[in-house]
Protein backbone atom coordinates (compact mmCIF):
# COMPACT_ATOMS: atom_id res chain seq x y z
CA UNK A 1 0.00 0.00 0.00
CA UNK A 2 1.37 3.48 -0.92
CA UNK A 3 2.01 5.97 1.86
CA UNK A 4 -0.65 8.38 0.48
CA UNK A 5 -3.33 5.75 0.29
CA UNK A 6 -2.44 4.62 3.82
CA UNK A 7 -2.97 8.13 5.16
CA UNK A 8 -6.26 8.31 3.30
CA UNK A 9 -7.27 4.98 4.84
CA UNK A 10 -6.39 6.24 8.35
CA UNK A 11 -8.22 9.54 7.97
CA UNK A 12 -11.24 7.80 6.54
CA UNK A 13 -11.16 5.61 9.60
CA UNK A 14 -10.91 8.60 11.94
CA UNK A 15 -13.85 10.25 10.18
CA UNK A 16 -16.14 7.24 9.97
CA UNK A 17 -15.01 5.35 13.10
CA UNK A 18 -13.95 8.05 15.62
CA UNK A 19 -14.57 5.89 18.71
CA UNK A 20 -12.47 3.05 17.33
CA UNK A 21 -9.51 5.25 16.38
CA UNK A 22 -9.76 7.23 19.60
CA UNK A 23 -9.39 3.95 21.44
CA UNK A 24 -6.38 3.01 19.31
CA UNK A 25 -4.71 6.36 20.03
CA UNK A 26 -5.35 5.98 23.76
CA UNK A 27 -3.90 2.47 23.71
CA UNK A 28 -0.85 3.72 21.82
CA UNK A 29 -0.31 6.49 24.39
CA UNK A 30 -0.57 4.02 27.26
CA UNK A 31 2.01 1.81 25.60
CA UNK A 32 4.34 4.77 25.13
CA UNK A 33 4.12 4.72 21.35
CA UNK A 34 4.25 7.94 19.35
CA UNK A 35 1.09 8.81 17.52
CA UNK A 36 3.27 9.49 14.54
CA UNK A 37 3.56 5.71 14.30
CA UNK A 38 0.12 5.78 12.77
CA UNK A 39 1.23 8.32 10.22
CA UNK A 40 2.82 5.69 8.08
CA UNK A 41 6.02 4.35 9.72
CA UNK A 42 5.79 0.57 9.64
CA UNK A 43 2.05 0.65 9.20
CA UNK A 44 1.50 -1.01 5.82
CA UNK A 45 0.78 -4.36 7.46
CA UNK A 46 -1.71 -2.97 9.95
CA UNK A 47 -4.80 -2.82 7.72
CA UNK A 48 -4.33 -6.46 6.83
CA UNK A 49 -3.63 -7.40 10.44
CA UNK A 50 -6.67 -5.60 11.76
CA UNK A 51 -8.77 -7.04 8.99
CA UNK A 52 -7.66 -10.50 10.02
CA UNK A 53 -8.64 -10.01 13.64
CA UNK A 54 -12.04 -8.72 12.61
CA UNK A 55 -11.82 -5.08 13.76
CA UNK A 56 -13.34 -3.75 10.55
CA UNK A 57 -15.60 -6.72 9.93
CA UNK A 58 -18.54 -6.55 12.28
CA UNK A 59 -19.39 -10.04 13.40
CA UNK A 60 -22.93 -11.07 12.65
CA UNK A 61 -24.41 -12.79 15.62
CA UNK A 62 -27.58 -14.66 14.84
CA UNK A 63 -30.59 -13.93 16.98
CA UNK A 64 -31.31 -16.71 19.47
CA UNK A 65 -34.10 -18.88 18.23
CA UNK A 66 -36.98 -19.09 20.67
CA UNK A 67 -38.02 -22.66 21.44
CA UNK A 68 -41.50 -23.29 22.78
CA UNK A 69 -43.02 -26.44 24.23
CA UNK A 70 -46.58 -27.68 24.20
CA UNK A 71 -47.85 -31.06 25.31
CA UNK A 72 -51.03 -33.04 25.06
CA UNK A 73 -52.62 -36.44 24.69
CA UNK A 74 -53.55 -35.78 21.04
CA UNK A 75 -56.01 -38.67 21.12
CA UNK A 76 -58.40 -38.70 18.14
CA UNK A 77 -56.37 -35.80 16.81
CA UNK A 78 -58.44 -33.07 15.17
CA UNK A 79 -58.18 -29.56 13.77
CA UNK A 80 -58.48 -28.10 17.29
CA UNK A 81 -55.19 -29.78 18.25
CA UNK A 82 -53.65 -28.59 14.99
CA UNK A 83 -54.76 -25.00 15.56
CA UNK A 84 -53.39 -25.04 19.11
CA UNK A 85 -49.99 -26.13 17.82
CA UNK A 86 -50.17 -23.53 15.04
CA UNK A 87 -50.73 -20.81 17.65
CA UNK A 88 -47.93 -22.21 19.82
CA UNK A 89 -45.49 -22.15 16.90
CA UNK A 90 -46.36 -18.48 16.31
CA UNK A 91 -45.02 -17.67 19.81
CA UNK A 92 -41.54 -18.90 18.93
CA UNK A 93 -39.25 -20.14 16.19
CA UNK A 94 -39.17 -23.85 16.98
CA UNK A 95 -42.01 -25.93 18.38
CA UNK A 96 -41.28 -28.99 20.51
CA UNK A 97 -44.32 -31.15 21.29
CA UNK A 98 -44.65 -33.59 24.15
CA UNK A 99 -46.98 -36.55 23.60
CA UNK A 100 -48.34 -37.88 26.89
CA UNK A 101 -47.83 -41.59 27.54
CA UNK A 102 -50.65 -44.13 27.49
CA UNK A 103 -50.17 -44.83 31.19
CA UNK A 104 -50.47 -41.16 32.13
CA UNK A 105 -53.62 -40.76 30.04
CA UNK A 106 -55.23 -43.78 31.68
CA UNK A 107 -54.37 -42.45 35.14
CA UNK A 108 -55.69 -38.93 34.48
CA UNK A 109 -58.41 -39.18 31.82
CA UNK A 110 -59.26 -42.77 30.99
CA UNK A 111 -58.20 -45.15 28.21
CA UNK A 112 -56.87 -43.53 24.99
CA UNK A 113 -58.37 -44.56 21.66
CA UNK A 114 -55.12 -44.29 19.70
CA UNK A 115 -51.82 -45.94 20.58
CA UNK A 116 -48.67 -43.94 21.31
CA UNK A 117 -47.28 -44.89 17.89
CA UNK A 118 -50.39 -43.59 16.13
CA UNK A 119 -50.44 -40.38 18.13
CA UNK A 120 -46.76 -39.77 17.41
CA UNK A 121 -47.37 -40.23 13.68
CA UNK A 122 -50.19 -37.67 13.76
CA UNK A 123 -48.24 -35.06 15.72
CA UNK A 124 -45.07 -35.52 13.65
CA UNK A 125 -47.15 -35.12 10.51
CA UNK A 126 -48.25 -31.58 11.39
CA UNK A 127 -46.61 -28.78 9.42
CA UNK A 128 -45.90 -26.63 12.49
CA UNK A 129 -44.10 -29.26 14.58
CA UNK A 130 -40.28 -29.31 14.67
CA UNK A 131 -39.55 -31.92 17.36
CA UNK A 132 -41.52 -34.49 19.33
CA UNK A 133 -40.90 -35.82 22.85
CA UNK A 134 -42.66 -39.18 23.34
CA UNK A 135 -44.03 -40.37 26.70
CA UNK A 136 -44.23 -36.91 28.22
CA UNK A 137 -45.78 -36.62 31.71
CA UNK A 138 -49.36 -35.36 32.06
CA UNK A 139 -48.30 -32.80 34.67
CA UNK A 140 -45.29 -30.49 34.38
CA UNK A 141 -43.22 -31.69 37.34
CA UNK A 142 -40.21 -29.74 38.59
CA UNK A 143 -37.84 -32.42 37.32
CA UNK A 144 -39.41 -32.50 33.86
CA UNK A 145 -39.50 -28.71 33.69
CA UNK A 146 -35.76 -28.56 34.42
CA UNK A 147 -35.24 -31.14 31.69
CA UNK A 148 -37.19 -28.96 29.25
CA UNK A 149 -35.18 -25.84 30.12
CA UNK A 150 -31.73 -27.42 30.35
CA UNK A 151 -31.72 -30.38 27.93
CA UNK A 152 -34.27 -29.27 25.34
CA UNK A 153 -33.45 -25.55 25.66
CA UNK A 154 -37.12 -24.59 25.97
CA UNK A 155 -37.86 -20.91 26.54
CA UNK A 156 -41.61 -21.07 27.16
CA UNK A 157 -44.26 -23.67 27.97
CA UNK A 158 -47.57 -23.16 26.16
CA UNK A 159 -51.14 -24.22 26.94
CA UNK A 160 -54.66 -23.19 26.01
CA UNK A 161 -56.92 -20.90 28.03
CA UNK A 162 -59.07 -23.83 29.16
CA UNK A 163 -58.06 -25.17 32.60
CA UNK A 164 -56.02 -28.37 32.82
CA UNK A 165 -56.55 -29.87 36.26
CA UNK A 166 -54.97 -32.91 37.85
CA UNK A 167 -57.11 -35.48 39.69
CA UNK A 168 -56.40 -33.64 42.97
CA UNK A 169 -57.76 -30.40 41.48
CA UNK A 170 -54.41 -28.61 41.13
CA UNK A 171 -53.24 -26.80 37.99
CA UNK A 172 -51.03 -29.01 35.80
CA UNK A 173 -49.04 -25.93 34.69
CA UNK A 174 -48.64 -24.24 38.09
CA UNK A 175 -44.85 -24.67 38.18
CA UNK A 176 -44.36 -23.23 34.69
CA UNK A 177 -46.47 -20.21 35.63
CA UNK A 178 -44.51 -19.72 38.86
CA UNK A 179 -41.24 -19.83 36.90
CA UNK A 180 -42.48 -17.08 34.59
CA UNK A 181 -42.00 -19.31 31.56
CA UNK A 182 -45.66 -19.89 30.70
CA UNK A 183 -47.62 -18.49 27.77
CA UNK A 184 -51.28 -18.99 26.94
CA UNK A 185 -53.09 -19.45 23.65
CA UNK A 186 -56.75 -19.35 22.75
CA UNK A 187 -58.66 -22.61 22.77
CA UNK A 188 -60.13 -23.63 19.41
CA UNK A 189 -63.89 -23.73 19.77
CA UNK A 190 -66.25 -26.32 18.42
CA UNK A 191 -64.41 -29.61 18.81
CA UNK A 192 -62.71 -31.86 21.32
CA UNK A 193 -61.78 -35.52 21.53
CA UNK A 194 -64.67 -35.92 23.99
CA UNK A 195 -67.03 -34.43 21.43
CA UNK A 196 -65.81 -36.82 18.71
CA UNK A 197 -66.21 -39.87 20.97
CA UNK A 198 -69.74 -38.63 21.68
CA UNK A 199 -70.51 -38.38 17.96
CA UNK A 200 -69.29 -41.95 17.39
CA UNK A 201 -71.29 -43.33 20.32
CA UNK A 202 -74.41 -41.50 19.20
CA UNK A 203 -73.88 -42.80 15.66
CA UNK A 204 -73.70 -46.29 17.15
CA UNK A 205 -76.97 -45.72 18.99
CA UNK A 206 -78.68 -44.47 15.83
CA UNK A 207 -77.41 -47.46 13.86
CA UNK A 208 -78.78 -49.86 16.47
CA UNK A 209 -82.16 -48.16 16.24
CA UNK A 210 -82.11 -48.50 12.47
CA UNK A 211 -81.17 -52.19 12.55
CA UNK A 212 -83.68 -53.34 15.14
CA UNK A 213 -87.28 -52.81 16.12
CA UNK A 214 -85.95 -52.35 19.67
CA UNK A 215 -88.73 -54.64 21.06
CA UNK A 216 -88.85 -52.56 24.17
CA UNK A 217 -85.12 -52.91 24.71
CA UNK A 218 -83.46 -50.30 26.88
CA UNK A 219 -80.72 -48.31 25.17
CA UNK A 220 -78.35 -46.41 27.41
CA UNK A 221 -78.81 -42.70 27.17
CA UNK A 222 -76.14 -40.73 25.38
CA UNK A 223 -76.25 -36.97 25.62
CA UNK A 224 -77.75 -35.55 22.44
CA UNK A 225 -75.46 -32.54 22.61
CA UNK A 226 -72.43 -34.83 22.59
CA UNK A 227 -72.36 -34.97 18.79
CA UNK A 228 -73.44 -31.48 17.81
CA UNK A 229 -70.57 -29.67 16.13
CA UNK A 230 -70.09 -26.14 17.42
CA UNK A 231 -67.43 -25.40 14.82
CA UNK A 232 -67.93 -22.06 13.07
CA UNK A 233 -65.77 -22.11 9.93
CA UNK A 234 -64.26 -18.85 8.74
CA UNK A 235 -62.21 -17.97 5.66
CA UNK A 236 -59.47 -16.65 7.95
CA UNK A 237 -59.03 -20.03 9.61
CA UNK A 238 -58.65 -21.71 6.22
CA UNK A 239 -56.03 -19.12 5.22
CA UNK A 240 -54.13 -19.74 8.48
CA UNK A 241 -53.93 -23.46 7.70
CA UNK A 242 -53.12 -23.02 4.01
CA UNK A 243 -49.60 -22.91 2.60
CA UNK A 244 -50.65 -19.92 0.52
CA UNK A 245 -48.59 -21.02 -2.47
CA UNK A 246 -49.57 -22.66 -5.71
CA UNK A 247 -47.49 -25.12 -7.76
CA UNK A 248 -44.60 -23.89 -9.89
CA UNK A 249 -44.98 -23.85 -13.68
CA UNK A 250 -43.38 -27.23 -14.30
CA UNK A 251 -44.38 -28.91 -11.04
CA UNK A 252 -45.47 -32.53 -11.06
CA UNK A 253 -48.89 -32.37 -9.40
CA UNK A 254 -50.17 -35.48 -7.65
CA UNK A 255 -53.86 -35.83 -6.82
CA UNK A 256 -55.45 -38.06 -4.18
CA UNK A 257 -59.05 -37.91 -2.94
CA UNK A 258 -61.21 -39.35 -0.20
CA UNK A 259 -63.29 -38.59 2.88
CA UNK A 260 -60.36 -38.40 5.31
CA UNK A 261 -62.84 -38.74 8.15
CA UNK A 262 -61.46 -38.99 11.72
CA UNK A 263 -58.03 -38.07 10.35
CA UNK A 264 -55.64 -40.81 11.51
CA UNK A 265 -52.12 -42.20 11.15
CA UNK A 266 -53.10 -44.19 8.06
CA UNK A 267 -54.06 -40.95 6.34
CA UNK A 268 -50.74 -39.34 7.26
CA UNK A 269 -48.73 -42.24 5.86
CA UNK A 270 -50.61 -42.48 2.53
CA UNK A 271 -50.36 -38.69 2.05
CA UNK A 272 -46.63 -38.88 2.72
CA UNK A 273 -46.22 -41.56 0.06
CA UNK A 274 -48.36 -39.63 -2.42
CA UNK A 275 -46.29 -36.46 -1.88
CA UNK A 276 -43.07 -38.35 -2.60
CA UNK A 277 -44.31 -39.05 -6.14
CA UNK A 278 -44.31 -35.40 -7.17
CA UNK A 279 -43.64 -31.76 -6.33
CA UNK A 280 -47.12 -30.70 -5.24
CA UNK A 281 -49.85 -32.71 -3.50
CA UNK A 282 -53.46 -31.77 -4.20
CA UNK A 283 -56.06 -33.50 -2.01
CA UNK A 284 -59.73 -33.74 -2.91
CA UNK A 285 -62.20 -33.82 0.03
CA UNK A 286 -65.56 -35.38 -0.82
CA UNK A 287 -68.73 -33.62 0.30
CA UNK A 288 -70.70 -34.84 3.32
CA UNK A 289 -73.48 -35.95 0.97
CA UNK A 290 -71.07 -38.01 -1.16
CA UNK A 291 -69.51 -39.65 1.88
CA UNK A 292 -72.93 -40.45 3.32
CA UNK A 293 -74.08 -41.90 0.00
CA UNK A 294 -71.12 -44.28 -0.19
CA UNK A 295 -70.56 -45.11 3.50
CA UNK A 296 -73.96 -44.84 5.12
CA UNK A 297 -76.18 -42.13 6.52
CA UNK A 298 -74.32 -41.87 9.82
CA UNK A 299 -71.16 -40.81 8.03
CA UNK A 300 -69.05 -38.77 7.98
CA UNK A 301 -68.33 -38.27 11.68
CA UNK A 302 -66.57 -34.97 10.94
CA UNK A 303 -68.17 -32.58 8.49
CA UNK A 304 -66.49 -31.20 5.36
CA UNK A 305 -64.88 -28.08 6.80
CA UNK A 306 -63.55 -29.97 9.81
CA UNK A 307 -62.05 -32.62 7.55
CA UNK A 308 -60.55 -29.96 5.28
CA UNK A 309 -58.65 -28.31 8.12
CA UNK A 310 -57.30 -31.62 9.39
CA UNK A 311 -55.93 -32.44 5.94
CA UNK A 312 -54.56 -28.92 5.37
CA UNK A 313 -52.63 -29.16 8.65
CA UNK A 314 -50.67 -32.16 7.34
CA UNK A 315 -47.11 -31.23 6.33
CA UNK A 316 -47.30 -33.34 3.14
CA UNK A 317 -50.34 -31.52 1.73
CA UNK A 318 -49.98 -28.43 -0.45
CA UNK A 319 -53.61 -27.71 -1.37
CA UNK A 320 -57.11 -29.14 -0.97
CA UNK A 321 -60.27 -29.10 -3.03
CA UNK A 322 -63.12 -28.58 -0.59
CA UNK A 323 -65.99 -30.62 -1.99
CA UNK A 324 -64.22 -32.58 -4.73
CA UNK A 325 -66.35 -34.58 -7.19
CA UNK A 326 -66.58 -38.34 -6.81
CA UNK A 327 -65.35 -38.93 -10.36
CA UNK A 328 -62.03 -37.54 -11.58
CA UNK A 329 -62.88 -35.97 -14.93
CA UNK A 330 -60.72 -34.93 -17.88
CA UNK A 331 -61.72 -31.30 -17.29
CA UNK A 332 -60.61 -31.50 -13.66
CA UNK A 333 -57.25 -33.01 -14.66
CA UNK A 334 -56.72 -30.20 -17.18
CA UNK A 335 -57.89 -27.42 -14.82
CA UNK A 336 -55.47 -28.41 -12.06
CA UNK A 337 -52.72 -29.64 -14.41
CA UNK A 338 -52.68 -33.01 -12.63
CA UNK A 339 -49.80 -35.30 -13.61
CA UNK A 340 -50.72 -38.33 -11.52
CA UNK A 341 -53.83 -39.60 -9.73
CA UNK A 342 -53.26 -42.04 -6.87
CA UNK A 343 -55.42 -44.10 -4.54
CA UNK A 344 -54.54 -46.34 -1.58
CA UNK A 345 -55.02 -50.11 -1.54
CA UNK A 346 -56.91 -49.90 1.77
CA UNK A 347 -60.08 -47.84 1.94
CA UNK A 348 -63.50 -47.88 3.59
CA UNK A 349 -66.07 -50.12 1.96
CA UNK A 350 -69.82 -50.32 2.28
CA UNK A 351 -71.70 -53.26 0.72
CA UNK A 352 -74.82 -51.09 0.51
CA UNK A 353 -73.13 -48.28 -1.42
CA UNK A 354 -74.38 -47.72 -4.98
CA UNK A 355 -72.51 -49.56 -7.72
CA UNK A 356 -71.60 -47.04 -10.37
CA UNK A 357 -68.91 -45.87 -12.71
CA UNK A 358 -65.29 -46.29 -11.68
CA UNK A 359 -64.34 -42.84 -10.32
CA UNK A 360 -60.82 -43.27 -11.72
CA UNK A 361 -61.81 -44.45 -15.21
CA UNK A 362 -60.54 -41.30 -16.94
CA UNK A 363 -57.07 -41.13 -15.34
CA UNK A 364 -56.71 -44.87 -15.94
CA UNK A 365 -57.50 -44.40 -19.64
CA UNK A 366 -54.94 -41.60 -19.77
CA UNK A 367 -52.26 -43.77 -18.15
CA UNK A 368 -51.81 -41.43 -15.18
CA UNK A 369 -53.37 -43.54 -12.41
CA UNK A 370 -51.36 -45.39 -9.79
CA UNK A 371 -52.50 -47.62 -6.94
CA UNK A 372 -50.48 -46.93 -3.78
CA UNK A 373 -49.75 -49.67 -1.28
CA UNK A 374 -51.26 -48.44 1.99
CA UNK A 375 -48.60 -48.43 4.76
CA UNK A 376 -50.99 -49.78 7.40
CA UNK A 377 -54.49 -51.16 7.78
CA UNK A 378 -55.99 -48.37 9.88
CA UNK A 379 -59.31 -47.06 8.58
CA UNK A 380 -61.89 -44.74 10.09
CA UNK A 381 -64.35 -47.52 10.92
CA UNK A 382 -61.67 -49.55 12.73
CA UNK A 383 -61.02 -46.59 15.04
CA UNK A 384 -64.74 -46.22 15.67
CA UNK A 385 -64.90 -49.95 16.46
CA UNK A 386 -62.30 -49.50 19.20
CA UNK A 387 -64.65 -47.09 20.93
CA UNK A 388 -67.62 -49.38 20.37
CA UNK A 389 -65.72 -52.38 21.77
CA UNK A 390 -64.80 -50.47 24.92
CA UNK A 391 -67.85 -48.27 24.94
CA UNK A 392 -68.68 -48.64 28.64
CA UNK A 393 -65.30 -47.14 29.57
CA UNK A 394 -65.73 -44.32 27.06
CA UNK A 395 -69.25 -43.57 28.27
CA UNK A 396 -67.88 -43.14 31.77
CA UNK A 397 -64.97 -41.04 30.51
CA UNK A 398 -67.24 -38.87 28.40
CA UNK A 399 -69.76 -38.30 31.18
CA UNK A 400 -67.01 -36.77 33.29
CA UNK A 401 -65.50 -34.77 30.44
CA UNK A 402 -68.87 -33.59 29.13
CA UNK A 403 -69.56 -32.05 32.53
CA UNK A 404 -66.33 -30.03 32.44
CA UNK A 405 -67.05 -29.07 28.81
CA UNK A 406 -70.46 -27.69 29.76
CA UNK A 407 -68.91 -25.78 32.65
CA UNK A 408 -66.28 -24.31 30.33
CA UNK A 409 -68.88 -23.07 27.85
CA UNK A 410 -71.13 -21.74 30.61
CA UNK A 411 -68.30 -19.69 32.15
CA UNK A 412 -66.52 -18.87 28.90
CA UNK A 413 -65.26 -15.33 28.39
CA UNK A 414 -63.72 -13.70 25.36
CA UNK A 415 -60.00 -14.36 24.97
CA UNK A 416 -58.01 -12.47 22.35
CA UNK A 417 -55.92 -14.48 19.94
CA UNK A 418 -56.32 -16.50 16.78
Amino acid sequence: MEHGSLNSWIWDGVYYHPHLFGGLMLTAAMLGLSTSYFGGIGVPSLPYLWSDVGIFHKKKRGKKRVRVYMDGCFDLMHYGHANALRQAKALGDELVVGVVSDEEIIANKGPPVLSMEERLALVSGLKWVDEVIPNAPYAITEQFMKSLFNEHKIDYIIHGDDPCLLPDGTDAYALAKKAGRYKQIKRTEGVSSTDIVGRILLSLKDTERDNSSLNGEHHESISEDAHISQFLPTSRRIVQFSNGEGPSTNARIVYIDGAFDLFHAGHVEILKRARQLGDFLLVGLHTDHTVSEHRGKHHPIMHLHERSLSVLACRYVDEVIIGAPWEVSKDMITTFNISLVVHGTIAESNPLSPVGIDPYAVPKSMGIFQLLESPNSIITSSIAQRIVANHEAYLKRNAKKAQSERKYYAEKKYVSGD
